[in-house]
């Protein structure tokens, strides 16, 4: 797979579900964050975007994504809680719960977590407009 950065160092591609209030406002944080994968810088893309349909490849579905996708520089692909298990090494106290996660009830408990969020996530946090359908339909200047 090419330099998903297109400068210095490959780095991971995060892809998160753009009209998701609680995906967008997660990516924001991590934004913040200066995340890491894997040793490997992260950016992240709204899946709604033609990068995340290019990145995903045969893994992209159209309509709302059930789940987080983590695109490593090698082209693998991890999605739902294990592309965030990745994420973990590099965030401020990440580590500790990388441990935990390690501990084969607790890491059941984190996907049976996932799943109920990702499946819910639009009922209990919202949506939030898409900012490229704005500009696609030319309402924003």
């Amino acid at each position: 797979m090419a330099d998903l950065s297109g400068r210095g160092p490959q780095a991971c591609l995060l892809v998160y579900d753009g009209q998701c209030r609680l995906c967008v406002t997660a990516q924001q944080g991590l934004d913040r964050l200066g995340t890491r994968a894997d040793t490997a810088p992260v950016r992240m893309v709204p899946y709604q975007s033609d990068e995340a349909k290019q990145a995903l490849g045969e893994a992209y579905r159209p309509g709302r994504p059930d789940a987080a996708f983590l695109v490593r520089p090698n082209g693998e692909i991890a999605r739902g809680l294990d592309a965030f298990l990745a994420l973990l090494p590099g965030l401020r106290g990440g580590r500790i719960l990388s441990v935990l996660l390690r501990l084969p009830l607790v890491k059941l408990v984190g996907y049976l977590l996932y799943w109920l969020v990702a499946r819910y996530r639009y009922q209990i946090f919202g949506t939030v407009l898409f900012v490229g359908d704005a500009e696609n339909r030319g309402e924003l200047g």
